[in-house]
Formats: structure tokens, C-alpha cells, sequence
């Protein structure tokens, strides 16, 4: 897999490998999104260990461990006698930390933990009565977010109160995500970025290919292709009983994003649909927002949940819900919804791209406070920001079209932005974003109006 990015994260760790004290770091994220490259990147001058838990036998882990570390200390006796348990094998990595300091990752943690449920009560006593006054720098990663959880990030866990360092990998945003697709255009780019969002691996494999269309036929329809099954098996491994929360996360794809909504959608009690999103928050498929003039956004009722991943809102719209037919490899009406409705979804990853980059360039005219969607029982508008004190405030929207935008379309923004009384007195900045540029009067309006910037793709217009 390419590395792109990362450098925070890499920062994090290299400043951590300074310290001259044992370390207990937990790397963690969503499946795909580039935990292990992470990992590999840190220790690929030689400084550690890397051993990948699976599916094997509590005892068969031990024996592949040894092997690994006999390999790395040149030990062959260690690589043939194996280890008995997982505290001899840290007595021997301690052992070997009088003589250099290196780091032991155990990438995919919670295999281990499904082979012997005790492994956290063990590595909280390795940890406490061996390493802890050592110069090991241990990383254990995983891809579960429910396990990893429980095992080491809860309050109840083992090993909490012990970590000296946690890294939750979160995907990448859409700048770092361009540098995966360098000759292509900032339109294009949307089109794959729609379907992969921030994910490493998915941005990966559909930078193989020339065409968005190409790419989804061979790694979406086909049912052979690699992502074909994805956010099933994804949701399989984080959930013993998925069913409900597919039709959760379905509904949200449709649009429902109010908890009624959602009820009504897959007929189930508000309650119980209240108690299944709390699951899906907590394991990062769903997010819940508020117009970001609310105070208190916790105890906010205008509160609406969107779906996390653009991959998964491409995946039930499209795969999932063609799933009889992608089965028999037919693949034309899928094709045909693709190619007469994912103009949509592009619209909705362009309004995010814009709330981004207005969050990255917005300091050079309006230093904001906050910044996010907006709406009431009246009005929805695509960014608003304002400043600590509220005297100045900033309306984006953001048009995906074929055509230029237009003045009228200022007018409108105009129009809601009078509709807003807590902003009626604070002066007043305005920024439209557009697929397609703008027309000339739109343009000139611009450049008699130091309040209004015009922004074609993610480019500033002059």
C-alpha cells in the first residue's frame, strides 16, 4: 500500500520512541484504514517486531510469536522451543532490552483475546511485574473497535489506567486523499473519493483504474470483487446480531436521519432505534449533528445522524439494495441508478469538501468560532460560522452542477441569511463553492464586494 500522509501520527510515535521509559501504546480505527502501513512505516528502519495475530490456537500464537522473535534476535533456539506462555515470552524480550530498546507490535490484539479470553489479565500482570521499568515499547493494535474497547480502552479494562498512549487512526481528509489520483481532475477526483472517502485502501485500489465506472464494476458488482461484501463482513465482526442495525444504517442511506424517521423507516420502537445508534456511534458508523449555533449540542433535539463512511452510504445504496440481482451478475439496473443518480451522493461529498476547506482558509478573512451546516423548522444552509463573539458571521453554500452558478443564487443566500435572527445584526460574509465556475455578473459582483468569494472546484476565484 502507498503511505501518503500520516506525518502527525508518525510525529506522535517517533516522539514517544525518545522517551527513555517502557511504553504501552494502543493503535486504533476502522478496518482499511491504514493502521498496519502505519506501523510498518514506524519500525521499517529495523527498531521492532511486528507479529500479526489470526484466527490459530491460543498455543499456535505463542509458537509463531517465538518464531518471529527468534528471527529478529537471530535466536534459533527460541524459534525452535517456542514459548509456553505469553509471560516467558516477555521475560526473554525484557531480557533482550538490557542489551537494545526496540518496539514489539502485536497488530490485530483481539485474535489473541477470542483465542483466550484471560490475554488482557495476562498482559496487565506482564505489564505491571515485567516491562513497565523496562525500555519496551509495546503497541498493540486492532481493527475491532468493539474489542478493542473492552479489552483496552474502558474503564473496566484490564489494562486501563496503563496506557501510556493511544492513537485512534481516523481516514484522511480529502487533500491527502487527492495525492492518491495526482493526474487527475478535481471533478474526477470527486467521483472516486464519493465511493472511498478517506480510506487508504479503498482510495488504493480505485486509483488502479482509469475510469470510477471500471472500478466499481470489478470491485463492487462483481460479486468476486474485493469490496463486493465489505461492510457486511465489517459489520459481522463488530456485531453478533447485525441485522437491525442493517436496516439502521440502510434507512439513514435513504435520507431518514431523524430517530422518527429512521423508526418509521424499519418499523421498530424509537427507543430501541435510540439504543442500536448508540451502538453505531460508538463503533464509528454513524455521527450525529446539530445546527451549529446550539449551545448545549448534547442535550439538542434538533439533532439528525449521518452515516461516517462515504463507503458505506455507497454500499446500501447500491450494492446492498441490488444484492439479488449482483448475485446472478446482473448488473444493469445497479449501472443504470449509478450513472442517473450518483450525481447526488457526489453533491453531498462536495458540500463536505467545501465545509473543510473553508475551515482550513477561512482565518485569512474571518477568524471563526465555529463552523458547520445549519438548520430550522424554516431554513437549511450548507456552512455557517461565526466568530467567538457573534458580530460577524459566514454563509456558504455549495453547488454540484454541470452549469455555472448564477446570481440568483447569491440572492437566495442573501434571502436565508435574513432568516436567521440571532445573525440579523452581525455583519454579514458570504462564500459560494461550484463544480462549474460562475457567470460573469456573479464573478464581477465578487470583485466589487470584498464579503463574497467565489470558489470554482476547491480554487479561490480571482
Amino acid at each position: 500500500m502507498k503511505f501518503i500522509n500520516r506525518e502527525k501520527e508518525i510525529k506522535k510515535l517517533e516522539e514517544l520512541w525518545r522517551v527513555n521509559r517502557a511504553q504501552l501504546v494502543i493503535v486504533h480505527g476502522k478496518r482499511r484504514v491504514g493502521k498496519t502501513e502505519l506501523i510498518k512505516r514506524f519500525i521499517e528502519d529495523g527498531k521492532g517486531i511486528y507479529y500479526l495475530a489470526d484466527k490459530r490456537t491460543h498455543q499456535d500464537q505463542l509458537i509463531e510469536f517465538a518464531r518471529v522473535v527468534g528471527n529478529y534476535f537471530n535466536d534459533e533456539f527460541v524459534q525452535k522451543k517456542g514459548f509456553g506462555d505469553w509471560i516467558e515470552a516477555f521475560i526473554y524480550l525484557k531480557q533482550k532490552s538490557n542489551e537494545k530498546k526496540f518496539v514489539v507490535v502485536i497488530d490485530e490484539y483481539p485474535y489473541l483475546v477470542e483465542a483466550e479470553e484471560s490475554t488482557s489479565s495476562v498482559f496487565q500482570k506482564i505489564w505491571d511485574e515485567h516491562i513497565k521499568d523496562s525500555s519496551i515499547f509495546l503497541i498493540l493494535c486492532g481493527s475491532s473497535m468493539t474489542m478493542m474497547e473492552s479489552e483496552l480502552l474502558s474503564y473496566k479494562a484490564p489494562l486501563y489506567g496503563r496506557l501510556t498512549a493511544q492513537l485512534l487512526i481516523e481516514p484522511m481528509d480529502y487533500e491527502s486523499s487527492m495525492k492518491f489520483f495526482p493526474k487527475v481532475s478535481f471533478n474526477e477526483f470527486v467521483k472516486y473519493y464519493t465511493i472511498t472517502g478517506g480510506m487508504p485502501a479503498y482510495l488504493e485500489s480505485f486509483a488502479d483504474y482509469k475510469s470510477v465506472n471500471k472500478a466499481v464494476e470489478n470491485l463492487c458488482w462483481d460479486k468476486q470483487g474485493l469490496y463486493h461484501d465489505e461492510v457486511n463482513i465489517a459489520l459481522k465482526q463488530e456485531l453478533r446480531k447485525p441485522n437491525i442495525y442493517f436496516s439502521i444504517l440502510k434507512a439513514i442511506s435513504e435520507g431518514n436521519t431523524r430517530i422518527t424517521e429512521i423508526a418509521n423507516r424499519i418499523g421498530e420502537d424509537r427507543q430501541l432505534v435510540n439504543k442500536y445508534i448508540d451502538s453505531l456511534m460508538r463503533l464509528q458508523f454513524v455521527k450525529r449533528e446539530v445546527p451549529v449555533n446550539e449551545d448545549k449540542p448534547n442535550k439538542s433535539r434538533k439533532g439528525l445522524y449521518f452515516l461516517t463512511e462515504n463507503f458505506v452510504r455507497f454500499w446500501f445504496q447500491y450494492l446492498y439494495a441490488f444484492r439479488s440481482d449482483l448475485e446472478m451478475s446482473n448488473f444493469s439496473e445497479v449501472s443504470e441508478k449509478f450513472k442517473n443518480e450518483f450525481n447526488l451522493l457526489e453533491s453531498n461529498v462536495y458540500e463536505e469538501i467545501a465545509r473543510s476547506h473553508v475551515r482550513k482558509n477561512a482565518s485569512s478573512f474571518i477568524k471563526l468560532h465555529r463552523f458547520g451546516r445549519y438548520w430550522d423548522s424554516e431554513v437549511e444552509i450548507d456552512g455557517l460560522g461565526f466568530t467567538e463573539d457573534r458580530r460577524k458571521v459566514l454563509f456558504m453554500e455549495a453547488k454540484w452542477s454541470n452549469s455555472k452558478v448564477r446570481d440568483i443564487e447569491l440572492t437566495r443566500l442573501f434571502a436565508k441569511s435574513e432568516q436567521i435572527e440571532e445573525f440579523l445584526d452581525s455583519e454579514k460574509f458570504y462564500i459560494l463553492y461550484s463544480k462549474s465556475g460562475f457567470s460573469d455578473e456573479l464573478i464581477n459582483c465578487a470583485k466589487d464586494n470584498k464579503k463574497l468569494l467565489l470558489v470554482e472546484g476547491i480554487d479561490f476565484v480571482e
